[in-house]
């Protein structure tokens, strides 16, 4: 029986639409055997989908997604953890302090939405919505419930979008000290999405300290798939795979329904001879 995997899903622990139990059973449902739980620089939807997961034919591998940047541009790292050592206080004590960041952030973006668009939001039901962690998704998510007559795609180009006057930058770590941060809690190191990298050649990023990199994504097309898998074997980088899933019936305009990628399963075997490896 072949193995079916997706290695970048999310869950209402940041900015998905699916708790960590019901992301389980639908992984289940569509006939995944391994998938990774990948939220927004936090690990708090992990226990779940790993409790959810006992009864089930499903592995679920505790991960990461990192928001870091090199050279002015944002860049995804996902981190993958061979063990609990994502519980390490050190490591938690820093993902809670880019947490903090990001609540003071939202609540500069809601003020920022009633001075500049008198968008008036309720940010402690926003707040509670959004499990504590705060993203763009969920404020306009909150935009929309609260009968504003705009759609999601315009509020991201135009209300919270980064030329808007409304938008508040997210604090990032460097993808050096991102990749280092990962490592401290014995993570396997992903180069996430490479495809939407825009201004940072590839060859530049290649040179980072990866371990693998993401590069069977939804968003590809084959040729970038193709592409990506290339650089990958000549720089022996491990090779990756996933949705980039956050909810819905069929995705959304910015990610892929789960289990949407083709990922081979011969990278997947060298991706699990990786991350277990003594």
């Amino acid at each position: 029986m072949s193995t079916k995997a997706d290695l970048h899903l999310h869950t209402t622990a940041s900015d998905g639409k699916l708790s960590p139990k019901e992301l389980v059973n639908l992984a289940h449902s569509v006939g995944i055997n391994i998938m990774a739980v990948t939220d927004h620089d936090t690990t708090s939807g992990v226990e779940e989908a790993l409790a959810a997961s006992e009864a089930l034919p499903l592995d679920v591998i505790p991960g990461i997604e990192l928001s870091t940047q090199h050279k002015g541009e944002t860049v995804h790292i996902l981190g993958y953890f061979r063990d609990d050592s994502y519980k390490d206080p050190k490591f938690q004590g820093k993902l809670e302090e880019m947490k903090a960041h990001r609540l003071w952030r939202g609540k500069k973006i809601v003020e920022n939405l009633k001075q500049y668009f008198d968008i008036e939001l309720d940010y402690e039901a926003l707040l509670e919505d959004a499990k504590g962690v705060i993203a763009r998704p969920h404020i306009a998510r909150a935009i929309i419930n609260a009968g504003y007559n705009y759609d999601w795609q315009y509020i991201f180009d135009h209300i919270i979008g980064k030329n808007s006057p409304a938008y508040v930058p997210n604090k990032k770590l460097s993808s050096e000290d991102g990749i280092k941060l990962l490592r401290s809690a014995n993570a396997l190191v992903v180069l996430a999405h490479p495809i939407l990298v825009k201004k940072t050649p590839y060859k530049d990023l290649i040179n980072l300290d990866f371990d693998g990199i993401e590069a069977v994504y939804w968003q590809n097309t084959p040729k970038d798939t193709d592409y990506f898998i290339n650089l990958s074997l000549e720089h022996n980088k491990i090779i990756t795979g996933g949705s980039d899933f956050h909810g819905g019936d069929a995705g959304d305009s910015k990610h892929g329904y789960i289990g949407s990628v083709e990922y081979d399963e011969k990278y997947l075997l060298n991706f699990k001879r990786n991350l277990y490896k003594k």
